[in-house]
């Protein structure tokens, strides 16, 4: 699964990068993924709304055993 969900962040990552901003892969504890947003994003205040419309709703898509995730 951790591979699955690392290809995933991979596809959004140029997006986030576009931005000034990156999302790494903390870790994985019962289909729930914990990722920290740096750069750009970890100050943001949209980054709450990226989080869950971007990257959770994208992972969801990408692996089905995900059932969220939680910024850390």
């Amino acid at each position: 699964m951790e591979e699955k969900v690392k290809a995933a962040l991979d596809k959004v990552r140029p997006m986030l990068q576009a931005d000034g901003g990156d999302v790494e892969l903390v870790s994985i504890e019962d289909g729930v993924v914990n990722v920290r947003l740096q750069g750009a994003c970890a100050g943001c205040p949209m980054s709450q709304m990226t989080l869950k419309n971007g990257i959770e709703k994208m992972l969801k898509k990408e692996v089905p055993e995900v059932k969220s995730v939680e910024s850390v």
